[in-house]
Parts: structure tokens; C-alpha cells; sequence
């Protein structure tokens, strides 16, 4: 088995030309575990923004997980999709869009040649997002000892998407406590405390949302959006425009009342194109960046678009049902007037064009195939006994006969455990059906 040494080496022998080359060019012997390895060595090698876009939530937070050990030195940044599903009654989680709005803040700001790695899923990618020159105008940034109207920030975090609470524990969340402002910026781990005198901002400390405890000071507060929609004048006066000349009046729609009323409505993200004039998406805020997906990719685009028509389809239908001929159990939930999928989410061409205008890398556990343009990083897949599992043998008499073959063959083998303890274990345990000379 190659070491991590050795797989390195495999790596920088031809992998600067390989990200730089423009166009695709597919990555061989890149099996999953070693794509992290890949993102690190290619942002270290390259400057500016690495894209990694994953077929879904599980294998984005693995390879999330995977960098924080080959890429602890470098920052990284997450595009999570909405945890709903399309065309819902019900809005993405709050964490979830301001996750989102956070890194297309970041993303809309980039220099070009700062390190940044992003890891992004399929659906978070298809979905649109608001304009991106929306998201870089709207900012607001204060320091300790300026002169702060404290009404015209309250005013900013409600146009800008941040929700009133009592106690603020969740991001995109502000609190208002006499001569203090409590706030979750979208981007920071910690909400801040903003202490006034009057309108003079005397301090910003970060604080625990769990105890409530300050827990350091900090000179300077930048502030995002925290919600995909802003209800703001224009904002409304124009989905109100859009909704009468896609359904008509908006007479006893709740969606429509709310809105009309500059109040939040559960759902109404889905209708987010009637909000602006035009709507952006993920690879908007990307320019000729090197940009690498997932193995299979194409097969899990598939499904998605496939789910996204299905639930659009059911929507449209219901909507066509005249309330007259509905029974009282229909009529319960307000009709539904889905907006058009194209308007809502990429197509198929639109991906394949965006994709073709990066250095896109596709990534491949397979060796390459001959006379075709490709780059292989010399990677396997390691052995992991589901095979002996499934056939009820001793699975550590597997490994100690695995181990003994490699080392037989001149291999050195390195045994890795999550802590002291458990590597002390698997020695103990390996020990008892014949490994020797395992050093810990």
C-alpha cells in the first residue's frame, strides 16, 4: 500500500500543470478519502479559491471532516443546500441561510488570490440565489468608538434578514436589552455584544450563546446578510408586481398578505425570484476557478433535477384544481402557485455550460484509460474487509493475515486509531491473534 509520503510524491510530479490546464480533465486514481488530500495539495499549489462540489450532504461533510487534518492550515468554507425539500410549505432553516448567505458574502469579496478551499453540494450549486450585487453592497461595518445609530442598525438587521429574539442563540438572530445589542453575524462562530453610551459604540465582545458569558473582545464587526430574502420596499412592491402577473390576485393567499405586510412567511423562499429582478447562482461568484466534483456526479444530477420536476409537477397540479371542487380536507393547506423550475433552479445545459467555463476536475477511483487526455494522482482504495465481514470471519485474524502478507512483500504498515486509547487496543488486540512487533 503507498504511504501518505509516497502518494505525495505520485501527486507533485505533474499536478501543477494538471491545475493549471484549462478546460476538463478528469483525475484518475481518486478515490474517495483521497480527494481531501487532492483540495490541500492543489490550494497549496495554486492561489485563490478550490472548489470541491459533492454529490450530497454526507460526502461534503466527510471531505469537511478530511481537511481539517490535510488542510489545517487553510481556510475553508461550506455552501450547504436548504434542508427542505423543493417547492415546500415550509422555509430552510435559519442556520442554513445564513450559512449560505455567509459564504456568498465571502465569495462575493474574494480578492482572487487569498487561499480559500469551498466545499459546496449538488443541490446547494442548482439552487439560485439572490443577485450578486445585492449581496455586495449589503454590508455594514462598525468599530469600537464609532458614532452608531443604533435605529438605523436595527433597521439594517431587518432588512437584512436577522430576526428579532429574546436571547439570542442561533446565527442570523439580534436581541435588544436596553444599552446592549446582541447579534449572530451569519459568518462568525460566536455572536457579538455591542455595549453603547448613547450612540457611541464603546465595546463589541464575542460571547457563549449557551452560558451567555463574554468570552473576548474584538475591535471591529462586519455584519451580512442573514436571510436569502430581504423584505425591504423594493423587494416587496416587486414580488407583489410578479405574483399578479404569474397567478393573479392575491386575494386570501396568506403568501401574498404576508409579504404585502413586510412579514416573514413560512415557505416563502421558494418563491425568492419573484423578489428580484434577476437571480444569480453559485457559479456566478466563481471566475476560471479550478473547480473539482465528485465521482457519479452525473447520476445524482439526474435524480435531482428528476425529484425537482416531480414535486414542481404535483404543485402545478394541485393549483389547477378550482376551489369549488375541492373537499374540505384539500381545501385545508392554501392553494399552492409553484413558480417555474427554470426560474428556480439550474438545468442540465446551464450546469454543463458553467462547468465547461471553469478548470473543471472531476475526480475517479479508476485508472486511466489509454490515449485520452487525463491525470492520474496514483491513489487506491484501501482494503476493508466487508468481504471477510459479510462471510462471519474473525475480522482481526483478517487484518493480522492482511498485514503479514504486506509485510512479507517488504511494506512498512502504519495502523491508525482515533486516540492513545484506541491505538493501544487495536495493538493489544491485533497482538492476541499473532501480529508481532507493532510499535504504538
Amino acid at each position: 500500500m503507498p504511504t501518505s509520503q509516497h502518494i505525495s510524491a505520485i501527486a507533485t510530479m505533474s499536478a501543477q500543470s494538471a491545475w493549471q490546464a484549462e478546460g476538463a480533465l478528469t483525475v484518475y486514481g481518486a478515490p474517495e478519502g483521497a480527494d481531501a488530500l487532492i483540495l490541500a495539495e492543489a490550494a497549496r499549489q495554486q492561489s485563490g479559491l478550490i472548489i470541491h462540489i459533492a454529490r450530497d450532504a454526507s460526502r461534503a461533510a466527510a471531505i469537511s471532516s478530511a481537511l481539517r487534518f490535510f488542510a489545517a492550515d487553510l481556510p475553508i468554507l461550506s455552501f450547504p443546500a436548504w434542508d427542505c425539500l423543493p417547492y415546500d410549505r415550509v422555509s430552510p432553516s435559519a442556520d442554513i441561510q445564513a450559512q449560505r448567505m455567509a459564504a456568498l458574502s465571502v465569495l462575493a469579496r474574494h480578492d482572487g488570490k487569498t487561499p480559500l478551499i469551498l466545499i459546496a453540494t449538488l443541490n446547494a450549486v442548482l439552487q439560485r440565489t439572490p443577485p450578486k450585487t445585492l449581496i455586495e453592497q449589503a454590508s455594514l461595518t462598525a468599530k469600537t468608538g464609532d458614532v452608531v445609530d443604533s435605529n438605523a442598525l436595527i433597521a439594517f438587521l431587518v432588512a437584512n434578514g436577522f430576526s428579532r429574539a429574546s436571547t439570542v442563540r442561533e446565527r442570523g438572530e439580534f436581541a435588544i436589552r436596553g444599552g446592549l445589542i446582541d447579534i449572530f453575524p451569519p459568518s462568525q462562530e460566536q455572536p457579538v455584544r455591542l455595549d453603547f453610551f448613547g450612540d457611541v459604540l464603546e465595546s463589541i465582545r464575542n460571547f457563549d450563546p449557551e452560558s451567555q458569558r463574554s468570552t473576548g473582545q474584538r475591535p471591529l464587526l462586519t455584519l451580512m446578510p442573514a436571510s436569502e430574502i430581504l423584505l425591504n420596499e423594493e423587494s416587496i412592491a416587486l414580488f407583489r408586481k410578479r405574483y399578479r402577473e404569474s397567478f393573479g390576485a392575491g386575494t386570501d393567499d396568506p403568501l401574498y398578505e404576508a409579504v404585502s405586510a413586510q412579514r416573514k412567511h413560512a415557505g416563502m423562499e421558494h418563491w425568492l425570484p419573484l423578489f428580484y429582478d434577476h437571480t444569480n447562482c453559485l457559479f456566478d461568484f466563481l471566475n476560471g476557478n479550478l473547480v473539482f466534483t465528485d465521482h457519479q456526479i452525473e447520476h445524482a444530477l439526474k435524480e435531482r433535477l428528476d425529484q425537482i420536476h416531480d414535486y414542481y409537477a404535483v404543485r402545478a397540479k394541485q393549483s389547477d384544481v378550482p376551489q369549488s371542487g375541492r373537499s374540505v380536507a384539500e381545501f385545508a393547506p392554501p392553494i399552492y402557485k409553484p413558480v417555474p423550475v427554470a426560474s428556480a433552479y439550474l438545468d442540465e445545459n446551464q450546469w454543463q455550460c458553467a462547468l465547461n467555463a471553469l478548470r473543471h476536475r472531476p475526480l475517479s477511483p479508476f485508472s486511466p484509460p489509454e490515449n485520452k487526455r487525463n491525470f492520474s494522482y496514483g491513489a487506491k482504495q484501501g482494503h476493508n474487509f466487508a468481504a471477510e465481514r459479510a462471510a462471519g470471519s474473525n475480522v482481526f485474524e483478517a487484518v493480522v493475515k492482511f498485514i503479514n502478507a504486506k509485510a512479507s512483500n517488504g511494506k512498512k504498515i502504519l495502523i491508525a486509531g482515533w486516540s492513545e486509547g484506541s491505538a493501544e487496543r487495536l495493538r493489544s488486540v491485533l497482538g492476541d491473534h499473532g501480529a508481532d512487533n507493532l510499535l504504538l
